[in-house]
């Protein structure tokens, strides 16, 4: 069906931070991330439930970052 991984929050930051996002603040368990270039996103972190399949494009949309980049960065 698809070939996108099932990951939670923390995973997601920590491939957004590879591509040049830095979380700006942290209100309850969302975090906010930002890049210089001024593309912004939210990311739930709720312990170690995953991120649904319409969340996650909703972020890469959000980061304008392709689901073929985002498999490279995971890496």
């Amino acid at each position: 069906m698809s070939n996108l991984p099932s990951i939670d929050g923390r995973k997601m930051i920590k491939v957004l931070q590879r591509a040049g996002f830095e979380v700006i603040r942290i209100k309850g368990s969302h975090h906010f991330l930002r890049s210089p270039d001024g593309r912004a996103t939210l990311v739930p972190i709720h312990g170690k439930e995953t991120i649904g399949i319409g969340l996650f494009h909703k972020i890469l949309s959000d980061c304008e970052i392709t689901v073929d980049e985002f498999l490279r960065l995971l890496k």
